[in-house]
């Protein structure tokens, strides 16, 4: 990398926001890129919200339901869903003719949904071994909606619908083409004016930016709190500043919508971006980003997984399913934990991943 931060500057026009740039180790010069937006010092900062699902306005969202976007949600949520699974199964030793269940409403059918749906049912059917003997499965009752006419939209419809019959099959009720019009403390409502009664709520729709983003003086963004960018990916109101991730929203010329925000989107952002630097150091004209779909894989827990690759070997979409696709999706989680830690650290974390699979217990109780 040839690029290493820099100090921070107060910038007037972002309403003495302060930026960090970047210095280039060759020339020297102060590269207009934003690395870090603050307004005090990042072990102080306590922004104004948080970057995650986008709730789209529905009305009783945010008090109502729990989002997953942060490791704080997800342990607020897995309290909760012992705590009711507990309930259940104390009344039910109690009295052996109560019929009870832990009802679970998640709204969204990405992959965070599905995946989340098909979860909730092993984790569910591990409980026996840690004494809760009259709850299983079968008192789980989980309803996935989907606002658009079928569940992963980023997956062939084939796919799509063997994930939905695998999801149903273990008794998840899936809900497409069914909008959310408002959440209630135990409920939601559909646009149809059905209301689905819940123990707990998940929101899994939407993706929005860092609230922090729409504060900010001179730059475009869109109501998901998102950076407004051209094809170089420089905001559209300041050249001066560069945007990827989930923090931008890039369509780009002849598509009709928004780049998604997936995790191989963003990693050819970053190397759309360096590139672009190396350019501006040397006087070249910036190179516009280019996204290439190499597929996406969902994986249903230990039930089974699904995807579609794409690339020059295969001459196009090919559809996977089963072990093979099993073996892509770790496979590709592998190569995340090398990217990210290199080969010594990255090998390190998974040879101790493998040891924890063996002594740790299956399900984290408290």
């Amino acid at each position: 990398m040839d690029f290493i931060t820099s100090h921070s500057e107060p910038y007037s026009a972002r309403c003495s926001t302060t930026i960090r740039t970047a210095r280039s180790r060759t020339s020297g010069e102060n590269l207009l890129v934003v690395l870090l937006i603050t307004d005090a010092p990042s072990h102080k900062l306590e922004p104004p919200g948080n970057p995650g699902r986008f709730n789209f306005g529905t009305p009783g969202v945010r008090e109502n339901c729990i989002f997953l976007d942060e490791r704080a949600q997800a342990d607020r949520f897995r309290s909760k869903l012992l705590d009711h699974c507990l309930r259940v199964s104390r009344r039910m030793s109690a009295d052996g003719t109560v019929d009870e269940y832990v009802r679970v409403v998640i709204i969204g059918g990405g992959a965070t949904g599905v995946e989340l749906s098909a979860e909730l049912y092993n984790a569910a059917s591990a409980l026996r071994l840690y004494g809760l003997e009259v709850f299983d499965e079968s008192r789980l009752k989980v309803t996935l909606v989907e606002a658009g006419p079928r569940i992963l939209p980023a997956l062939p419809e084939r796919l799509a619908k063997a994930a939905q019959a695998e999801l149903e099959a273990l008794g998840v009720r899936v809900l497409a083409g069914v909008p959310v019009t408002s959440a209630e403390k135990h409920a939601i409502i559909t646009k149809e004016g059905e209301r689905i009664d819940a123990d707990l709520m998940v929101w899994a729709a939407g993706v929005k930016g860092h609230a922090l983003l729409s504060h900010l003086d001179g730059l475009e963004v869109n109501r998901a709190s998102q950076l407004l960018v051209r094809p170089t990916l420089q905001t559209t109101e300041d050249e001066r500043i560069f945007a990827l991730g989930d923090c931008c929203s890039c369509l780009l010329p002849g598509t009709e919508r928004p780049i998604p925000p997936r995790a191989q989107a963003a990693h050819q952002m970053a190397s759309t971006v360096y590139r672009n630097l190396l350019r501006l150091t040397a006087n070249k004209p910036l190179l516009d980003f280019v996204y290439r779909d190499h597929g996406s894989l969902v994986s249903l827990s230990r039930f089974s997984t699904v995807g579609s690759l794409m690339g020059n070997l295969i001459g196009g979409r090919l559809a996977v399913e089963g072990r093979l696709a099993r073996f892509v999706y770790t496979s590709l989680y592998r190569m995340h934990v090398l990217a990210v830690h290199g080969w010594l650290r990255g090998l390190a974390l998974m040879a101790v991943g493998k040891v924890n699979q063996v002594i740790r217990p299956r399900l984290k109780l408290h």
